[in-house]
């Protein structure tokens, strides 16, 4: 089948629209196989309608109006069945690819697609769809239709490219890894006592500072904080955050701050991670996916997005190549500029530091101005940072109001689009789709990092309120990232060059060492051509920090 794609695109350069990517284009990327252009029906499924689920029955769904509640799934276990009743099954014709109520069955894409007939009938229902959804596209956006258009096929592309990171990996260092984990974890255990023995080790550095401290236990935050309490430091929880600043009053505390870290990669990156995840050609993959739901942003498993920085340097580039490193500068804050329109504040961002300007026209102190840029985002309203707002409302009225009208309609549970036309939806109170209701990844000690809206349903709401009015920022920012990433992932590829990580708002790129000042510059170039078609102006400006280097440790900030 790959070989039989891979001479279509040679001779006739189309363009393809699939249920996913991640379905239809696995084994074609797999095969090292160049994919064309590409319209990802589930990413234009989950811009078009909000959320994470885009299963073919969902984008069906979407595409006919139909209760996505209904749609048929397949149950799990060896003998897999529709939802429904013995009747339903019976009454329905094997050779149908619609259910009685005008759904996609479930096994569409599965075990019923059997014979080239009913594969030319799934083709025919793609086509379908994707007609549907460009047409809903220019419907909603009117004069802004071939921007939302545009994100759509840069959305599809950036699943394209998370199957090619999979596939490729991110170079290690595997002896320099087995050193770093060495010096957070100690060396590498011969069997589980010997395991217990060298996590005892660990413990004992921080509970030497403690009073009867051989009776606590580091990792329930009830235990550390009652030692905490006992040499003084009394704090309402022992997350890092809280703990900063007592860093140099007792020495226990710069020591369990510094064991976290440790017992971070000890038990999450140490030498089972090593072994699992990074192959015999000494590449990290995991899987990846192009949006995490709400705010749109790619993420990935198994380390390649929460890799420590201690383990940094372990990370490098193969012989005879380097990494072109490009992280956006700012980025934030200038999309705020293009979703806004503001001309003043767009004017800031001519400048490669956009705080300076701004602080100039407030007449403060660049970190004041930061401050008041950031909180503005980010919804802080209190202390220094509330003073500086004042001033920078008066001063950019415009982005400012656009905030606060997205503030206004999260705390309403009203719907948001992003920049590119992605839907944020909020449910109604106690509705599971609000976002903003995900409780997010345990932090260290095991409890809840995300935003909780139980309790007080004031606090509920301003709550909603502040991440509405960071999502737009936020998600934009995202459409921007994989539209910049798509192109530098066509500039990059004749001069023998691969993308191996995008981590937010950076991209690091394998490439030959004899052609990374060609790879430097078509990095950069392609920023400047993505951000002028993504913004759709030349008055906002995006600036990146370009480098070249052999190990990602080696890059600034």
């Amino acid at each position: 089948m790959s070989s039989r794609v891979a001479r279509r695109v040679e001779s006739d350069h189309p363009r393809w629209v699939v249920w996913s990517a991640d379905a239809a284009l696995r084994g074609v990327v797999t095969a090292r196989v160049e994919v064309p252009r590409t319209w990802d029906l589930a990413e234009a499924h989950r811009l078009i309608h909000g959320g994470w689920s885009a299963t073919p029955g969902h984008v069906w769904a979407g595409c006919r109006g139909l209760p996505q509640a209904e749609v048929p799934r397949l149950r799990a276990g060896r003998h897999a069945a529709f939802d429904g009743d013995l009747f339903d099954h019976a009454e329905r014709s094997v050779d149908e690819v619609l259910t009685d109520s005008g759904h996609l069955r479930a096994d569409a894409l599965g075990s019923w697609a059997t014979t080239t007939e009913r594969l030319a009938r799934l083709a025919h229902l793609a086509l379908e769809i994707q007609r549907v959804q460009e047409a809903s596209l220019r419907e909603r956006a009117g004069g802004r239709a071939e921007r939302l258009i545009r994100t759509v096929w840069s959305e599809s592309a950036a699943a394209v490219l998370c199957l090619e990171l999979e596939r490729d990996g991110l170079p290690v260092d595997r002896l320099a890894a087995e050193d770093l984990i060495s010096a957070a974890a100690g060396p590498r255990p011969r069997d589980d006592a010997d395991a217990a023995r060298i996590r005892a080790l660990r413990d004992q550095v921080v509970l030497r500072h403690a009073r009867g401290g051989d009776r606590t236990d580091l990792r329930n935050p009830a235990h550390v904080r009652a030692m905490l309490q006992s040499v003084g430091v009394d704090v309402p929880n022992t997350r890092a955050w809280v703990l900063e600043p007592y860093r140099h009053t007792h020495p226990l505390v710069d020591a369990l701050l510094s064991w976290r870290k440790d017992e971070r990669i000890a038990t999450t990156y140490g030498y089972r991670w090593l072994d699992e995840h990074v192959g015999g050609d000494d590449r990290l993959r995991g899987a990846w996916t192009a949006c995490d739901g709400a705010a749109g942003r790619m993420t990935a498993q198994n380390g390649l997005h929460n890799l420590p920085a201690p383990l940094r340097p372990a990370i490098r580039a193969e012989p005879q190549h380097v990494f072109v490193r490009a992280d956006l500068g700012q980025v934030e804050p200038r999309v705020l500029a293009v979703v806004s329109e503001d001309r003043a504040f767009a004017e800031a961002t001519r400048s490669d530091d956009l705080y300076a300007p701004v602080a100039d026209k407030l007449g403060v102190d660049r970190s004041v101005a930061k401050v008041a840029v950031l909180a503005a985002m980010y919804g802080q309203r209190s202390g220094a940072a509330g003073e500086a707002l004042k001033d920078l409302e008066a001063a950019y009225p415009v982005a400012m109001g656009v905030l606060d009208r997205a503030y206004a309609d999260g705390v309403a549970r009203r719907p948001l689009r992003t920049f590119g036309g992605r839907l944020i939806r909020f449910g109604s109170a106690g509705d599971a789709a609000d976002p903003t209701r995900a409780e997010g990844h345990a932090d260290q000690e095991g409890e809840p990092s995300g935003i909780r809206l139980d309790g007080d349903r004031g606090a509920a709401d301003a709550a909603r309120g502040r991440f509405a009015r960071n999502a737009i920022i936020q998600g934009s920012a995202a459409e921007l990232f994989k539209a910049w990433a798509a192109t530098v992932r066509h500039a990059v590829r004749p001069l023998g060059g691969q993308i191996v990580l995008c981590l937010h708002d950076e991209i690091l790129v394998h490439v030959p060492r004899s052609r990374a000042e060609e790879a430097r510059r078509a990095v950069e170039g392609a920023l400047t051509l993505a951000s002028r078609t993504w913004a759709g102006t030349e008055h906002v400006r995006f600036v990146a920090d370009t480098g070249v280097i052999t190990r990602w440790s080696e890059a600034k900030g």
